[in-house]
């Protein structure tokens, strides 16, 4: 029997996020999921008309080629799912995975060669600027465990948070897009540390609700490239690369990440050596989804919860809100401001705009929890 939440969401995909039309090809790619909500998808988009293509991955094996792989074997994997790339005008990333450790063991220049060779080409360069997309989690055991729920607890939370009304959120993005881009100067205020200030004068501003990434509920720009200067202590853990890191504290000079610690000091530098733009801040964003409050050590979710922000090193968005940042990786972290977290502060051009995670100027109040539920 069709799970009608799995339904209603199929419809938010294929019509909200991917705005899919007759005739058109949408690409959907599945990690560790075969049925559910990929049969919901592919039944929607039937009925609109267009042509679905299903593309099955496992992460065990995808493991077993990122170990053993050599760099003739990635080249030819990256024409081949830059080919398949090209076939689609709307692309759907579900992962659903098993474990979410499972490439833990992967060395880290073996992550870098194949974010080099497989993953700017194909996504990159090619699926953000050139598809209609957007990615997503689909509720397991495994991400229930990471949460601390019960399945079934979980499942209930993760509809909930997926299907809220996106047609608010979108209204009431508008002031924070418009002071965005009209902002010259932030200053980021909090405990452990955390003081932050950088420019984003110029570089524009991008309102999410729900067209790129389910859950949604973010407002994101960049700093300009080296006006980054200050320290900044997250509180949640994050997951890169199969790794858990907690406690990362960060350390800028004009742009530059010069000190990085964390409960794993030396895996973190070594991913950001992966390049030059890995130690510089492709994106900085406010989170509200209304409906999540906690961390649960996925990016999808916990860089959308209700008075966080998120601090991005490497690549930036290149036609969203470009500071000219290019990296292999993009790595979204952290840090939530609401009162049981200690608090802290969010300044544009001297004003105070956010306290302890609440919007506290009248015309971004649209965004506190109790107007978008």
């Amino acid at each position: 029997m069709r799970d009608p939440r799995s339904v209603q969401l199929a419809k938010t995909i294929v019509h909200h996020s991917c705005s899919l039309k007759p005739g058109e090809t949408i690409l959907i790619e599945t990690f560790d999921l075969a049925e559910g909500l990929v049969n919901d998808i592919v039944e929607e988009a039937f009925t609109a008309g267009a042509v679905p293509l299903v593309y099955l991955r496992n992460n065990r094996l995808i493991r077993q080629m990122l170990l053993h792989g050599k760099e003739e074997q990635l080249k030819k994997l990256a024409e081949v799912e830059l080919f398949q790339m090209k076939q689609a005008q709307a692309y759907v990333g579900l992962r659903a995975s098993e474990n979410v450790s499972e490439l833990a063991d992967v060395p880290a220049a073996h992550m870098a060669r194949y974010a080099k060779l497989v993953g700017m080409p194909v996504h990159s360069e090619y699926r953000v600027k050139k598809t209609k997309w957007v990615v997503l989690r689909y509720p397991n055991p495994s991400m229930a465990q990471l949460a601390n729920m019960s399945t079934e607890g979980f499942e209930d939370f993760y509809y909930k948070v997926c299907n809220v009304d996106y047609k608010r959120m979108s209204e009431a993005i508008v002031p924070l897009v418009a002071r965005m881009k009209k902002a010259e100067n932030v200053h980021i205020k909090g405990p452990a540390g955390t003081d932050l200030h950088f420019s984003i004068k110029e570089i524009g501003a991008e309102p999410c609700s729900g067209e790129r990434n389910i859950p949604d509920g973010e407002c994101f720009t960049a700093p300009v490239r080296d006006s980054v200067e200050g320290t900044i202590a997250y509180n949640t853990p994050t997951v890169y690369q199969g790794q858990t890191f907690t406690d990362v504290t960060l350390t800028f000079e004009a742009g530059k990440i010069v000190k990085a610690t964390s409960n794993n000091t030396k895996r973190i530098n070594e991913i950001f050596d992966t390049d030059e733009g890995a130690r510089y801040i492709g994106e900085f964003s406010l989170g509200f989804n209304p409906l999540i409050l906690t961390a649960m050590k996925d990016t999808l979710f916990d860089e959308k919860i209700a008075g966080s922000l998120h601090f991005t090193p490497g690549q930036a968005y290149e036609h969203e809100a470009d500071n000219g940042n290019r990296s292999a990786i993009h790595w979204d972290m952290v840090l939530i401001q609401r009162p049981e977290y200690d608090g802290g502060e969010v300044w544009f051009d001297g004003e105070l705009i956010r306290k302890d995670g609440r919007f506290v100027v009248k015309d971004l109040e649209g965004l506190n929890p109790e107007r978008l539920v």
